[in-house]
């Protein structure tokens, strides 16, 4: 399937992640966070598969997260990989290893995690709902996160990549810029659209110079009181604002 411009998407997104997965292994941060999780190294094997089984299918518009959450893209190696999503909904499933150092109130259980991750089960099923199978959703969508960097505090808390100081979050933001204008100019979608406005100011400023335009969708974590209220049919109008369409109605299942 061609891009809007008549060329040819790229199928390979996993040189991409893996020069983001070096790049970023070299950084070094300080309190308060204390263990970095980097599932690009330790869940490579799925991410890898998600990147080749979902990354060529023609997608128009990149959906681009914030960075892995404890119970989602940091167990399975899928951006808001939810483990009961990614297993029955994207047929995804490899072995997962274990982060070097792990933070003994976030353990790294691969696919036999018994948590759920709220934000991954609404997106993906919002997706579910929306466009019935994978192949029909990534025919017009695909998902990026833009750090794949895990923050957590001493404490079990995450940190977000916003609230690392400034030199800290320079040094991760230009590997992290880079890596999204390369999946961009293989992919050449027409729209990139944050999940969540982090996502959609860090598509605003590292694509400035891309003929694509840019914007941003509410984001589905539990955190967000709006988020609780309806998120599917909230997502699915930001998008409609934001140009993309035709899209299916939501069904809830």
């Amino acid at each position: 399937m061609r891009s809007a411009t008549g060329a040819p998407p790229s199928a390979a997104l996993w040189p991409v992640a893996r020069r983001l997965r070096n790049e970023v292994a070299g950084l070094v941060f300080g309190l308060p966070v204390t263990h970095v999780y980097n599932p690009l190294d330790y869940a490579w094997r799925a991410h890898r598969a998600y990147l080749d089984r979902y990354g060529a299918l023609g997608a128009k518009v990149l959906l681009l997260g914030m960075n892995p959450g404890p119970w989602g893209m940091s167990q399975t190696g899928v951006p808001f990989g939810d483990v009961g999503m990614t297993g029955s909904w994207l047929g995804l499933r490899a072995p997962v290893a274990r982060p070097a150092e792990e933070h003994p109130k976030r353990p790294v259980l691969g696919f036999a995690c018994p948590r759920r991750e709220v934000s991954g089960s609404r997106l993906w099923g919002w997706a579910r709902d929306a466009f019935t199978t994978p192949e029909r959703f990534f025919a017009t969508f695909f998902v990026w996160n833009y750090c794949p960097l895990a923050f957590m505090e001493e404490s079990g808390r995450n940190r977000t990549p916003d609230k690392l100081p400034a030199e800290e979050r320079g040094l991760l933001y230009l590997a992290c810029d880079a890596a999204l204008r390369d999946v961009v100019s293989r992919l050449r979608p027409t729209h990139v659209i944050g999940i969540g406005r982090f996502g959609g100011e860090r598509a605003r400023v590292a694509l400035a110079d891309a003929a694509v335009r840019t914007g941003w969708a509410p984001h589905p974590s539990p955190a967000s009181p709006a988020a609780n209220r309806g998120w599917a049919e909230q997502f699915t109008a930001a998008l409609r604002r934001e140009g993309i369409g035709p899209l299916p109605e939501h069904r809830d299942p």
